[in-house]
């Protein structure tokens, strides 16, 4: 199976030789899943990490009430993934649920670590995305305080337009934390213009 997606998205993160962004890939093995279907679900155990070739995926929770709470919405290529329990070997909290038919990379810890100890690249690699991704955590953790629902929309519908037609408008609202009617009273307002 070609890694070609997957050591380009390694490079793009740490550019390193070509040699060693396969050595990283080589360890990663591929699957696919169908669109609804889950790589992790809450209390669950993270046993592999997973690079989303492909397609789209969400997270979510529940809130007190029962409703599914969608706290991200990964579009590829990009790592997929509860590292803490990953790492920790801890439960999931949340679930990860495909929301297009996807394809994905996958590699357990005992990879990971054999990467660590022996492939510097690798921790350098790591380490940046473990930067990258605690940037659009807390980028997206101030955007929910600071910017109001019509300006949080119009900036995903921007930056990835496609996730609005690989998720429904329940999802969409979900993760703009607000409800499906001003979702939809948004969108109508957004058409006048």
């Amino acid at each position: 199976m070609k890694t070609e997606i997957l050591e380009i998205y390694i490079q793009s993160v740490l550019p390193m030789k070509i040699e060693i962004a396969e050595k990283i890939a080589s360890k990663f093995d591929r699957f696919e899943l169908s669109k609804n279907e889950f790589i992790l679900q809450e209390n669950s155990i993270s046993e592999d990490t997973y690079f989303l070739e492909s397609g789209f995926v969400r997270s979510y929770t529940f809130d007190n009430n029962g409703n599914e709470v969608t706290t991200n919405i990964f579009s590829a290529p990009c790592f997929v993934n509860d590292f803490l329990s990953f790492f920790t070997q801890k439960p999931v909290k949340e679930n990860y649920q495909t929301l297009s038919n996807c394809i994905f990379w996958k590699t357990n810890l005992e990879n990971v670590q054999y990467n660590f100890h022996n492939i510097p690249e690798f921790r350098e690699f790591s380490r940046l995305l473990f930067i990258i991704n605690y940037y659009k955590l807390h980028d997206r953790m101030l955007e929910m305080v600071k910017e109001n629902a019509t300006l949080r929309y119009t900036k995903l519908l921007e930056k990835h337009p496609n996730i609005f037609q690989n998720a429904s408008l329940k999802i969409i609202a979900s993760y703009l934390g607000i409800t499906d009617s001003s979702l939809s009273r948004i969108r109508k307002e957004i058409s006048k213009i």
